[in-house]
Parts: structure tokens; sequence; C-alpha cells
């Protein structure tokens, strides 16, 4: 392999979308349809060189393919199934393209940073196919190598590209990544109403995709824990909060206070934890990340989520629901002869009892009793 190589992307369009009923690359997706995603998330992820095989239904998706610059292969086979058009998009590629990602246009929420993920593997690792995985499970889009190419082309055995690739288990990689996108296609009516939920909330992880951050970036069993417990208090105060008349995004809430000690045991482990989050694409879950240790609390204005997941993570010490006394006596005592230290010690606790006094007025009664019931569970 080359190191720094041309890289290409082969979108797969071609199919009947039978299962279906309806033609999915054109149906709607956000403020685009369904084949757009793709485009983008491979451009976005610096793949110049994206190409579309189209078959059924072909005069319809071009002019669209034609609005986004890529390059359209017709597959004339596109009756025998799903292999013919993979072959017509791998026999488009010339000899400088070093490897080509492989992806169904029905697979259209593929994160942007799972793309450079697999990249980055290939150029480090050496491994001539690369598939993303999700809690185990292999995904789309695999990145194959050019040397497979002739291999792809002759290839005439049962089980399509799947039955080939799983010939050479000694050069392909599985890549553990956050995202359930890669598992995520839409081959019914109900796959097309999830993918629009997922893509609705695609910048806030999943609470399965937060589980998969920290375990990726070696959170331990520990604070695992403390961040579900932390979570699961949020939540509950946020939906008591909004049925007083907030309008707090729960998702937000719940996937920020998961996620909150990412960067546990890092020197400025809030900043730290907040970065890794922006790389991954949640912005706003790492606003609320940054400020879980130092919040400046807006009194005039309605509660935030960043205060929601602040006064959870001081109410819960390890796994447990403590009042907030108790849960700062351990760093009164153990800075009391390190001035510098308790100043913000007492500065956090006292930002907690801004929250919860504000929180209290708006439940109109102690958080306590609103919670007892999760304290029991």
């Amino acid at each position: 392999m080359k190191p720094g190589g041309k890289i290409a992307a082969l979108v797969v369009a071609g199919g009947y979308s039978s299962r279906m009923g309806l033609f999915k690359p054109l149906l709607p997706l956000g403020a685009g349809r369904v084949i757009e995603k793709p485009v983008h998330t491979f451009r976005q992820a610096g793949i110049e060189d994206v190409r579309v095989v189209v078959g059924h239904n072909a005069a319809m998706l071009i002019p669209v393919l034609q609005s986004l610059e890529v390059e359209i292969i017709y597959n004339h086979r596109y009756a025998d199934g799903m292999f013919s058009s993979v072959l017509a998009g791998v026999k488009s590629l010339e000899t400088g393209v070093e490897a080509f990602f492989l992806l169904p246009a029905d697979i259209p929420l593929v994160r942007v940073q799972t793309v450079k993920e697999i990249l980055q593997a290939f150029r480090h690792r050496g491994t001539g196919i690369i598939y993303p995985c999700f809690q185990g499970r292999k995904g789309h889009p695999p990145l194959i190598s050019s040397f497979y190419i002739k291999d792809i082309i002759s290839w005439n055995k049962p089980g399509g590209l799947r039955a080939l690739l799983s010939q050479y288990p000694d050069d392909s990689l599985k890549l553990e990544v956050a995202d359930e996108g890669v598992l995520m296609d839409m081959d019914t009516k109900d796959d097309y109403q999830k993918i629009l939920a997922y893509h609705r909330r695609q910048h806030i992880p999943t609470a399965a995709e937060c589980l998969a951050i920290l375990n990726k970036f070696g959170a331990a069993p520990r604070v695992v824990n403390h961040c579900r417990a932390v979570a699961g208090l949020a939540k509950e105060l946020a939906i008591a909060l909004n049925k007083t008349g907030c309008r707090l995004d729960v998702d937000l809430i719940t996937s920020a206070a998961l996620l909150h000690d990412l960067a546990k045991g890092k020197p400025g482990h809030a900043q730290t934890g907040a970065a890794i989050l922006r790389q991954l694409g949640f912005a706003e879950v790492a606003e609320i990340v940054a400020c879980h240790m130092d919040i400046a609390v807006p009194q005039e204005k309605p509660v935030t989520e960043a205060e929601v997941v602040y006064l959870a993570d001081k109410l819960i010490k390890e796994d447990c629901l403590v009042p907030l006394e108790i849960r700062f006596e351990e760093a009164r005592e153990k800075y009391a002869h390190k001035p510098n230290i308790m100043e913000a010690v007492l500065t956090r606790f006292q930002n907690a009892r801004i929250i919860k006094k504000r929180v209290d007025d708006k439940l109109g009664e102690a958080l306590e009793k609103k919670v007892i019931a999760w304290n029991k569970g």
C-alpha cells in the first residue's frame, strides 16, 4: 500500500427497494434526500472521489446526483442483484486508487468521524480490509484495499462480496466505533421511521453510543457506574422540570450526564472530555461536560441543561444519591489545609446549592421528594 494514496467511495444505489415499496435513495431525510447524506459524509471526511452506482429508477436519481457533482456509474445488470452494482463500481476504479469505501445507499447515517477513524486505521495498521463495528457487530462501510479488485471482478461463487472477503480474515480488522449508524439500514418502512428519528438527534449520542465512547476511552467501571447513576437522576429531574413548563432537552441531558466523567483521572478532566466530544462531533454535549465542575449560574434565566447535569453530579457520590452537605464533606476535610483547592470546593458547593434552590423553587418542593422513588430503585 502506498501511504497517502487516493481513496474512493462507492455508494450503491441501483436496487429495486422492493421490501420498502418506495424508492429509498430519493426519500426525504432532514432537509435533503437519503442519497445526499452519504455523499456529504464522505466529502466532509475528506473523500473527494465519490461515485454512485445507479440502475433501477436511474432517470429519477441522476438529476439529483448531478447536482451533487459525483461520478455516476450505470449498472446495466442491476436486475442481477447488489453484487452486480458492486462490480460496476469496482470496475470503474482507476489504477491510482489505493482503496475504496463501499456503502449501500440505504445505510445513510454513518458518522463523519467513523469514516475518519477507518481511514486512520488503514494508514497506520496496514490492514487490507477494515470493517466498522458497533458493540461487536460488523457494519458499513468497509474500506477495501485495491489489492482485492481483481479478486472481486473474477468472483463467481455464491454469497457476493461478503463471501469473498470472508476468505481473508488475516488481512481484516474489526474497528470498534461509537456509531450505531453503521448498523442502521432501511429495508422497511419501520426501518425508515427509525432512521428519521435517529437523524433528528444525531448530534446527540444515544445511550448505547455513550457507553461505547466511555469504553473506547478507557473509563473505569466505577466511573461508568457513577455516570449511569448521574444520568438516571438527571433524566428524572429534567422530566420533572419539564412538567412545570421548562423546555429542557432530556436526551441532551442524559447523554451529557453519561459522558461527564469521560476523561476522569486526566488533568483538567472536564475540559479534556469536552475536547474529545467536540472531535467526535458532539459539540452541544461537550459544552455541558466542559462546565460540570465549574459553572456560571444564570440566575435570571430558566434552569438549563448544564445546571441539571451539574446538580445531579453533585448529588451522586459513587452511585448513590446523597445530600449536598455529605457529598462535599469529604472534599472539605481532605483539602482543609490547601486554601486554593478549598476555595474551588466551596465555590462548587455554593453553586450546587444555588442550582438546587432554583430547581426546588421551580418544582414547588424540595427535589428530594421528586427523586425518592429513583433513590429506592
